[in-house]
């Protein structure tokens, strides 16, 4: 679950039960991919808060957890997490310990509380990609939570991504722990400093006119740059210079004010893209998407040469959001920053990137401008 701003004044503690003298819990796995922080492994404190509730039961005693029931509870149950219907509390032990970067609960009462703190103070859109078993008493979850902040004039948007560790308590079958971890930073512990950062990074302006745009899903955000599934979308494009540069944007625009077949006007969107179809950014187009509603088939042929209409699959891009005016040596820059970052972190980039620019750059501060490079990704798969 995402950050609050604000943590609970007072906890209740734990009441441990004595050990039994029975043998050791089960080993417990840590195979998959985990955060370490300063030695500590917060996948195995996620796993020994739900031992910790009451001694292991022994052998022949131990209650059979249907994980797979629990699973699909999860599935069930999280969409609900900000509407009206919320989640089943009754699923939840009264001491389940709740941590984030910089929030912490120890009673499912503190829990509902860090829920309904969220809402009142932002509009938040929880969005559920998986979950699945990761240990004999460990459910992982895997989300994105983006948050727009109402109270501030500019009303920032605020996405985390990441991943849940539910622990499950042996004798209770219930959930007695819920670590989150974020994808943009490394220390995880709270309180992380870092997290603290990073809220604060997001609160900063970026001017984005309300007009049509590609539709997008965030799947991951890291401190570089954010992985985002688009959805097709057609633009109308011709031949560019540069990839910050203007050649053929009177064309474009001219089709969309009504030079084409039917002189037909067309409503605006954003952004306007240049895109390099090549690593050397030698072949550009410019781009203007065209309003979602509109399908290829029924749209007006263009009326000037070199213009055309086309339709984008979509797929996986990495995407690098950056503020300024975005001149040929900023944009190239950008470009190879996020290439490396996206190749040091395994990932495909194709040939090529493309240049987003969402401002009039003759009515918008560059302070607050919102540029973005991008470049489609192979073979991704969101873990």
């Amino acid at each position: 679950m995402a950050p609050s701003f604000a943590c609970a004044t007072s906890f209740r503690p734990t009441t441990l039960i004595p050990a039994a003298r029975s043998p050791a819990p089960p080993k417990l796995h840590n195979k998959r991919n985990v955060t370490v922080t300063n030695g500590r492994i917060l996948r195995n404190w996620a796993l020994r808060s739900s031992l910790t509730q009451q001694s292991p039961p022994k052998e022949e005693e131990e209650p059979a957890i249907d994980v797979n029931a629990l699973v699909d509870f999860l599935y069930a149950d999280l969409p609900h997490l900000f509407d009206d219907q919320g989640i089943d509390p009754t699923m939840y032990d009264e001491f389940v310990k709740f941590r984030d970067p910089i929030t912490k609960h120890d009673s499912i009462e503190g829990y509902l509380f860090n829920i309904r703190l969220l809402k009142l103070l932002f509009t938040p859109d929880f969005q559920l990609h998986n979950v699945r078993k990761t240990g004999p008493y460990e459910i992982t979850t895997r989300w994105t939570m983006e948050m727009r902040f109402g109270l501030l004039p500019w009303k920032p948007e605020l996405v985390f991504t990441g991943c849940s560790i539910m622990g499950i308590n042996p004798k209770t079958q219930k959930f007695c722990s819920h670590v989150d971890l974020w994808d943009s930073i490394k220390n995880n512990e709270y309180f992380s400093f870092e997290g603290l950062l990073d809220v604060l990074k997001q609160l900063r302006i970026y001017k984005t006119p309300d007009l049509g745009t590609p539709k997008y899903q965030i799947l991951k955000r890291t401190a570089k740059y954010e992985i985002r599934k688009y959805d097709p979308f057609l633009v109308v494009e011709t031949k560019g210079d540069k990839l910050s540069g203007s050649s053929g944007f009177n064309k474009v625009t001219g089709y969309i004010f009504g030079k084409n077949s039917s002189t037909e006007k067309i409503p605006m969107t954003t952004p306007v893209f240049t895109q390099a179809l090549d690593d050397k950014l030698s072949e550009v187009s410019i781009q203007i998407v065209l309003p979602l509603d509109k399908e290829l088939a029924n749209l007006p042929a263009p009326s000037v040469e070199g213009v055309s209409l086309r339709k984008v699959d979509g797929g996986i891009a990495a995407v690098s959001k950056f503020s300024g005016k975005p001149t040929e040596e900023v944009a190239q820059i950008k470009e190879k920053e996020l290439r490396s970052a996206v190749l040091k972190d395994g990932l495909k980039p194709q040939e090529g990137c493309l240049l987003a620019r969402y401002n009039d750059p003759g009515r918008t501060w560059s302070f607050i401008m919102r540029n973005e490079v991008l470049m489609w990704i192979d073979e991704f798969t969101l873990e």
